[in-house]
């Protein structure tokens, strides 16, 4: 599926740089923008290569990471030829993506978090051999832990997308960007719990309790970032 997807994005990307490359009649890599973008499609075609032939999927996915950045960058990075109006423009477009990719992993998290709650409370009454018909509403806990982590696999790539926007936003539009601020620390420790969890449960094949309160602490340290650390950022409003 992922291969599929992936080819899809190749797809555009060749169409869009075969109909640049006809307007313009020249290859467009000469300006910095135009060499950022083939530089990311050139990522894009290797890792289809190294996916088609030798399936190394982490390769793949960070490759990509790479070549999405790049790629926003040379969307959405200040151009002086461009006009006032469409580098405003471009701006705000780049913003508003940051933060519905940032919302989107937030829900992603929340389901996370209702399903390692669900299991955390049918693991304990297991323990207790409380045979209710409550614990049978809850279902299985292969099931409630599969369904957390898919949740997060789903959520925790959307906040990396997020995070590198709200950077590329950042280095563009403001003066000096604070790496120290509390709303971007806590942003980062946040996708850095999930990261763990998902090394562990995809890795190491580590799964059970100890990882459903991983999952957990991940939203509790999420809602921090959300409600208290924005009291004390330099430029974030929420």
């Amino acid at each position: 599926m992922a291969f599929w997807l992936l080819s899809v994005v190749w797809l555009l990307q060749t169409g869009y740089f075969l109909i640049r490359a006809y307007t313009l009649e020249y290859i467009p890599i000469i300006s910095q923008t135009d060499g950022l973008f083939f530089y990311a499609w050139t990522l894009v075609t290797v890792s289809l290569m190294i996916n088609w032939f030798f399936r190394v999927d982490f390769l793949v996915f960070f490759t990509n990471l790479v070549g999405f950045a790049m790629l926003a960058f040379s969307l959405f990075a200040t151009n002086p030829n461009h006009p006032v109006e469409l580098q405003h423009l471009l701006s705000l477009e780049l913003m508003v993506i940051h933060i519905s990719f940032i919302f989107l992993s937030y829900a992603a998290f929340t389901l996370a978090f209702a399903f390692s709650i669900m299991y955390v409370l049918s693991y304990q009454m297991l323990k207790r051999k409380n045979w209710s018909k409550r614990l049978q509403r809850f279902g299985s806990l292969t099931s409630l832990d599969k369904m957390a982590f898919r949740s997060t696999l789903i959520g925790a790539p959307l906040l990396l997308i997020g995070i590198i926007q709200g950077v590329i936003w950042a280095t563009v539009e403001l003066d000096q960007f604070i790496w120290y601020d509390t709303k971007v620390l806590t942003s980062f420790l946040t996708l850095g719990i999930y990261l763990v969890y998902l090394y562990n449960r995809v890795v190491k094949h580590k799964q059970g309790y100890e990882f459903a309160l991983l999952n957990i602490a991940g939203f509790l340290v999420l809602c921090i970032n959300y409600f208290l650390s924005s009291q004390y950022t330099s430029f974030h409003l929420w």
